[in-house]
């Protein structure tokens, strides 16, 4: 069973024995998909090594960091109506391409299905599942799941053709919670996100991460999020929630004074979402206040 609907994208930075598993188990699914990664700038052999290993790979090395923008830079050579982010810990499981394929054929106005993320090597579910699978947002009848906010990258399959046209991944925010201005904005353009829990994606932490800058960028890209897109009133309530909230710690000062002192390029691309947008995004937020799964404790 090939199916040629959708190419993975895989972004990677330094973890070249986690990608050459997940390049391994991709190699293996039924779909037979294309698969692109962004090299962003390892200095652990890991082109040579995916070269070696899996010379069907097509290896962008675009000589420097770029963070989500890799996924960006990966989706212009995509030819395929759908592409499939994964991470170099991640990896999708067999058939569920297909189903999510098969999900964007049927309903011309869904822009993504989030799988079911499984948590390796003990195989439960990741905590956010929970919320997904019982999101409050409420659709339109003919969504075949929940309707979502926003959407987790390394789980998620999207329309190519409204990726691009959204813009993709802000080139600001780097990496930690990009996900939410992209998502937005997929929804300011008239597109619904649907969460699917018959389609599973694996996900085995890799443990070469810095979980504290990570937190770090999170904080701060909720923040420029919640400037660039929400209205006064629904922006400065969150973001004094979060300053209550979050760790008091040196990440957390550190996210808002990097959010601060970039007010002046906020303030030039603010654009305020549609009301029902907007409407969708409270119903969540308010939902998510008492969630453990959201909190950036790192």
């Amino acid at each position: 069973m090939t199916d040629p609907r959708t190419t993975v994208v895989v972004i990677t930075h330094n973890r070249c024995p986690e990608l050459l598993r997940t390049l391994d188990r991709l190699a293996k699914l039924p779909e037979r998909p294309a698969v692109i990664v962004t090299d962003n700038a390892s200095t652990d052999g890991t082109a040579g090594a995916v070269a070696r290993h899996h010379p069907d790979v097509r290896l962008l090395r675009p000589g420097r960091n770029l963070g989500a923008v890799g996924r960006n830079l990966a989706v212009r050579q995509v030819r395929t109506p759908y592409v499939a982010f994964c991470d170099d810990d991640s990896w999708w499981a067999p058939g569920a391409l297909s189903g999510a394929a098969d999900l964007l054929d049927r309903h011309p106005a869904l822009a993504s299905v989030t799988a079911r993320i499984v948590v390796e090597p003990d195989g439960t579910d990741d905590p956010i599942t929970e919320e997904l699978r019982n999101s409050p947002i409420p659709g339109p009848g003919w969504l075949p799941g929940p309707a979502l906010g926003s959407f987790l990258a390394a789980a998620t399959v999207l329309r190519t053709d409204a990726f691009r046209t959204a813009g993709g991944f802000h080139p600001r925010l780097w990496l930690g919670g990009e996900e939410e201005l992209l998502a937005a904005d997929l929804a300011a353009d008239g597109w619904w996100l649907t969460y699917a829990d018959d389609l599973t994606v694996h996900h085995q932490p890799s443990t070469a991460r810095d979980s504290t800058l990570r937190r770090t960028h999170g904080i701060r890209n909720t923040l420029w999020f919640t400037w660039l897109r929400r209205p006064a009133g629904p922006a400065l309530r969150r973001t004094l929630h979060l300053a209550r909230t979050v760790p008091r710690d040196r990440a957390s000062l550190r996210a808002f004074a990097e959010a601060t002192a970039a007010l002046p390029w906020v303030l030039r691309e603010r654009r305020v979402l549609p009301t029902a947008v907007e409407s969708r995004l409270r119903t969540l937020e308010h939902a998510q206040r008492n969630s453990t799964a959201r909190r950036y404790t790192g």
